[in-house]
């Protein structure tokens, strides 16, 4: 049996666009990320479980598992009878790399399975091109950190696609998610056609900055410019009370506060786990909408996606 995890990732980490992702990780061990499972069969067996996977489309054409298998069967030229089980642990619509960690435990599962050894750059394209099938748009930010690991830069350079940028590792992780549904092709229509020279320097100004915070450890710099001028300011009426959110949030003590990727996800960023604690406590209680949401204090998730062990009794 194959069997692969792939994590939650933030996708524009507030201040890029499109071209920048982490990966991240509970630090209580939660594996906050999808699980696909593979062997072989008689018959194509398609099975979905765990706690979200309700909310998969019922339609087999619209299967995320259904199109990655007809996908690997056109690249290999050959059909195998499979039984492929999908944990879906992940909230479809919550801002946190849901489609990307399916359709990249999904790849990399079927990857070994067909034993295709696509290398890193065929595996992103081919996933950036499943994401795009459901979000309406190719876009890496989720897909590439989900599978590399750590914060990725997506550069899309002809020999090295994406590059790994360093992190803070002082730097806490608190994600929120109320139980809301956000979808990224509704949060991207509401997005200008065209920017004004200003916001395009302004961005770019930030972007660079940050990047070159990364390298030369300085986080305070770093923080000071992840202010998303892309983004954020047309999403802020889909996430009521954000700015109010966001304010208290730094009141609290934490260094920033932005929109996960979509939304409606909220992440902060603190350098003090007692912080990191109190910011929690507050999401709880305030943002988490009963018990549909949750509220993680995670870290950057340096592994990405990777080959998880099976029980031997274990049943897919």
């Amino acid at each position: 049996m194959i069997k692969f995890y792939a994590p939650a990732s933030i996708g524009n980490i507030g201040v890029g666009f499109d071209i920048l992702g982490a990966a991240i990780i509970p630090i209580d061990g939660t594996l906050l990320g999808d699980i696909v499972s593979i062997k072989k069969s008689k018959n194509l067996e398609i099975n979905h479980i765990g706690k979200f996977s309700k909310q998969l489309p019922k339609n087999i054409l619209e299967n995320i598992t259904w199109k990655a298998i007809k996908l690997f069967e056109t690249i290999t030229n050959k059909k195998s009878f499979i039984k492929v089980k999908l944990e879906k642990n992940m909230p479809i619509g919550s801002g946190l790399g849901s489609s990307a960690s399916s359709v990249v435990s999904i790849i990399l599962a079927l990857d070994h399975f067909y034993d295709t050894k696509l290398n890193p750059r065929q595996l992103l394209k081919l996933m950036g091109k499943l994401e795009g099938s459901i979000s309406g748009s190719v876009h890496y930010d989720n897909v590439a950190p989900c599978y590399l690991g750590g914060i990725q830069l997506i550069t899309e350079d002809k020999l090295r696609f994406t590059q790994s940028l360093p992190i803070f590792k002082k730097w806490i992780w608190v994600i929120a998610w109320p139980g809301t549904k956000l979808t990224t092709s509704n949060a991207r229509k509401i997005l200008p056609k065209n920017y004004t020279q200003q916001i395009c320097i302004k961005n770019s100004r930030n972007l660079s900055t940050f990047i070159h915070a990364l390298y030369t450890k300085q986080p305070n710099l770093a923080i000071r410019v992840m202010n998303d001028v892309i983004a954020e300011p047309y999403r802020i009426p889909l996430i009521p009370n954000f700015l109010k959110i966001k304010k208290t949030i730094i009141k609290l003590g934490a260094l920033t506060c932005n929109i996960s990727g979509s939304g409606p996800t909220i992440f902060s960023i603190c350098n003090n786990i007692n912080i990191a604690k109190r910011i929690k406590n507050w999401f709880l209680k305030n943002y988490r909408e009963k018990e549909k949401g949750f509220v993680h204090i995670c870290t950057i998730d340096r592994c990405g996606a990777r080959k998880i062990g099976t029980t031997e009794n274990e049943i897919i």
